[in-house]
């Protein structure tokens, strides 16, 4: 057999480096969107809306498995040596079965606002990451029917406030959930669709989200609604891969930095009660942890009282029938 030109072999590389994947449904064989890609070490990516992502040893060679999982589907645990082209999930069926079917009358409402808080202060803003979600709690204050209209989300485009020149463009794809409250913490996620929607450096930093048509209503425990960073966007909106960590060499060995996306989201000293929870989506357990010194002695934004992130409502206040 002749050899293969040194050409061929590196177009043989190329391919191998850049090879796709696809999360399927077990039963219906159809694609699931943003399905979550756990690297087992407190980092991860996602699929696409297609179900698609790039998984490289090139980029995590240090990585040999990988955990799926997305809603309403069971986790699975593949090796990074002997990964299938097509990923099949199994079902959970006791997910899919707590599903809200709401048929929404036409009634009277009373629009209220809950303002949120907005500042451009860098020093005081989060620097997301995707192995990090953040949900801010609202309580029911009304005994009417309370449904959410539109959530106003303070963002930071710029990355300093050194303004050398003009800033880079970017765009950013957010995923949003809603989950019971359980004695003043986060419990199990509602059951309302993910809400997937785009940020990018043309939006004000006061920017509302429309989620009328998902019909969300805030129970009487209260409601917690979170926000996670997926990662940058094409032009045509879709889901880039990229490498979500670096690896710094230190004098006590390699270290692992999160790769930070924008926009920078504003924490702010201005509220009175602790009601920011955060957590590493990527950890098995997922443990929900309050953001005030318990969660860390060093972090600069709890060192100044900057323990919430200042989202805000709009919301409907139904007249009865």
């Amino acid at each position: 057999m002749k050899k293969l030109p040194p050409i061929f072999l590196l177009f043989l590389a190329q391919i191998v480096y850049t090879q796709t994947y696809v999360v399927l449904d077990s039963v219906q064989k159809t694609p699931i969107s943003y399905a979550t890609i756990s690297f087992g070490n407190g980092n991860g990516t996602f699929a696409d809306g297609d179900g698609n992502f790039r998984f490289s040893k090139k980029w995590y060679p240090d990585i040999d498995s990988l955990y799926i999982s997305a809603v309403g589907h069971k986790e699975i645990a593949l090796s990074t040596a002997s990964l299938p082209q097509k990923i099949m999930l199994p079902q959970n069926i006791a997910e899919l079965k707590e599903v809200y079917i709401i048929a929404e009358k036409k009634r009277k409402y009373k629009t209220r606002k809950l303002a949120s808080i907005v500042h451009n202060d860098y020093f005081k803003s989060w620097l997301p990451t995707v192995e990090s979600e953040i949900a801010v709690f609202f309580p029911k204050n009304s005994d009417k029917s309370t449904k959410i209209a539109s959530i106003y989300l303070p963002i930071k485009t710029e990355s300093s406030n050194r303004n050398s020149g003009k800033d880079q463009s970017f765009s950013t794809l957010f995923k949003m959930q809603f989950y019971k409250n359980n004695k003043g913490y986060p419990d199990k996620r509602l059951p309302y669709e993910d809400i997937i929607f785009n940020v990018s450096d043309k939006d004000k930093s006061n920017f509302e989200l429309d989620i009328s048509e998902y019909k969300v209503f805030i129970p009487k425990e209260g409601i917690f609604i979170s926000i996670q960073v997926m990662g940058y966007a094409d032009k045509n909106g879709k889901l880039q891969q990229t490498k979500k960590y670096s690896e710094i060499q230190t004098r006590k060995g390699t270290v692992k930095v999160s790769t930070t996306f924008r926009p920078l989201l504003p924490f702010t000293d201005k509220i009175n009660t602790y009601k920011t929870f955060t957590r590493r989506v990527f950890f098995k357990n997922r443990t929900w942890q309050r953001f005030d010194r318990k969660y860390s002695q060093n972090n600069n934004l709890i060192k100044n009282n900057n323990t919430n992130y200042g989202m805000g409502l709009k919301l409907h206040l139904y007249e009865e029938d």
